[in-house]
């Protein structure tokens, strides 16, 4: 009996892969770094064949190390970074240029200006999105342009458009399948979060051939079999979903009204909202869920563009530490961070703020002020810019007639930091669980192609499954989280003024 899942796990910083038993335990896990480039200010982009090639030596690490047959394994699960984007040539398969990376801002002053000639509204009634250079559409839109020949060749048909998943199922299927998923659909700014088509007024708006797109599937679906030469037979990828409704899959969160947050290079909070997608009027976008069949499924949900990405700042920017799990312990040698309050608006301010031109703001130093405190601000930075998320989304969530939000399910690299997950209860004043298997991506992306290939019998299999290992319960007083959030707004207004 085929009792083992492979789950391809491409994100910003690395590709992984593992190999999961039918139990939720890691078997096997193998990763690879994939170099990210900045070529110019706000721009970041990754190379497709860098993407690929990591991915697949990963999967065969996996599959090697966990010391089992490949045709051992029922199916595969992609999750990957949302809203990159590639484009390539159907004949050929390669690449027209480098991946437009999620981070990139290149596309502001378009969306500023189809925002002016459209209307702000249009693009959150119809996708559940914003005008901002965070999502597919405008980066597609600029590689039409930009990408020498692109805009003929898309006229004649030869060419393919797709978020990172996409890419991958091309590469695993040589080329045989153009298809993505729901999720991955609708953080394109052109997929109708009503009808689940691709929609025409944004794909007129945009200037983008329906040509290039490729077919939408649920989550949970045959996408196709793997070419038996990449990693040794013929294997059915089976599960596709965005890394945060993959982890909201992988946490157990499938009824409405369950949240999670994933730490990782940005935050990524999402709710469960059932079957009808839940208008934001507090700066929140309503996205797909996993859908495990036809039935519509649905998430609010909140990002924020630099989480654990401040660590990684304090490491290579400032130099305060040598590796970024020294930051905890850095931060845990001062009782608060002394009224220091760090912005991190490197690209700007994600939900629920959206200030794509605000820039990064460090207040309140004094003689006093040590690497300690800044660590320590750091950290807060993570927590603050969350909890303004999850306000938005209780505000939005009770004007539906709900109820707020008792627990905060978390995940991601950074979950495991003890104080900032404390600073996060604290701040939140609700329970933070962190589970026994944080790599919820991974495992939501295998439980989707578990469904699929009929190895689960039902989606409760893994949330009975799902356990905790630490709940963190909020120690401040009311009184003192309206006082520090107060803070953290005031240096956000200041990290949003023009200069």
């Amino acid at each position: 009996m085929k009792k083992y899942l492979l789950a391809l796990d491409q994100g910003t910083t690395s590709s992984r892969s593992m190999v999961f038993d039918m139990q939720g335990r890691i078997v096997a896990l193998a990763q690879q770094e994939v170099p990210t480039h900045f070529p110019h200010p706000g721009w970041v982009e990754q190379d497709p064949a860098a993407i690929w090639s990591t991915q697949l030596a990963t999967a065969r690490e996996a599959i090697r190390r966990a010391g089992v047959a490949p045709n051992e394994m029922a199916g595969i699960g992609i999750t990957n970074q949302r809203e990159t984007t590639l484009l390539w040539h159907r004949q050929t398969g390669e690449p027209l240029g480098r991946a437009i990376v999620w981070q990139d801002r290149r596309t502001s002053a378009q969306c500023a200006a189809l925002s002016a000639q459209l209307g702000a509204g249009v693009a959150h009634e119809r996708t559940g999105l914003r005008w901002d250079p965070y999502f597919s559409g405008t980066k597609l839109a600029w590689m039409l342009d930009h990408l020498p020949g692109a805009r003929a060749l898309a006229e004649q048909g030869l060419l393919a458009f797709g978020t990172v998943d996409t890419w991958l199922i091309w590469q695993l299927t040589r080329g045989q399948r153009h298809v993505t998923d729901v999720t991955n659909a609708s953080r394109t700014l052109l997929f109708n979060l009503h009808t689940r088509q691709w929609d025409d007024v944004m794909l007129k708006a945009l200037n983008i051939p329906r040509s290039v797109l490729p077919a939408v599937c649920p989550s949970s679906h045959d996408f196709g079999m793997t070419d038996p030469g990449w990693l040794g037979a013929a294997l059915p990828i089976a599960g596709v979903a965005g890394d945060q409704q993959s982890a909201l899959v992988g946490q157990a969160c499938l009824r409405p009204g369950m949240a999670k947050n994933t730490y990782g290079t940005g935050c990524f909070l999402l709710m469960h909202t059932g079957h009808r997608p839940t208008p934001s009027a507090n700066g929140l976008l309503s996205t797909t869920a996993a859908g495990l069949d036809e039935t519509p499924a649905y998430a609010l949900e909140g990002s924020v563009f630099v989480g654990g990405a401040v660590v990684q700042w304090l490491r290579d920017g400032l130099r305060a530490i040598a590796d970024s799990v020294e930051v905890e312990a850095l931060a845990a040698g001062v009782p608060d961070s002394g009224g220091v309050v760090l912005v991190p608006a490197f690209t700007g301010l994600g939900a629920p703020y959206w200030e794509p031109e605000a820039r990064g703001m460090l207040t309140g130093l004094t003689r006093g002020t040590t690497l300690g405190h800044i660590a320590r601000a750091a950290l807060e930075s993570i927590a603050f810019q969350s909890t303004a998320v999850l306000q938005a989304m209780n505000r939005d969530t009770q004007l539906q007639g709900g109820a707020a939000l008792t627990e905060l399910r978390v995940d991601g690299g950074a979950s495991v930091n003890n104080l900032l997950m404390q600073l996060q209860a604290n701040m939140l004043g609700i329970p933070v669980v962190r589970p026994a298997v944080t790599e919820t991506t991974a495992w939501g992306a295998a439980c989707l192609a578990g469904w699929q290939t009929g190895l689960f019998e039902h989606p409760q299999a893994w949330a009975e499954q799902w356990k905790a290992e630490r709940i963190f319960e909020p120690q401040w007083s009311e009184d003192e989280i309206r006082t520090r959030l107060a803070a953290w707004e005031r240096a956000v207004k200041q990290a949003t003024m023009p200069t």
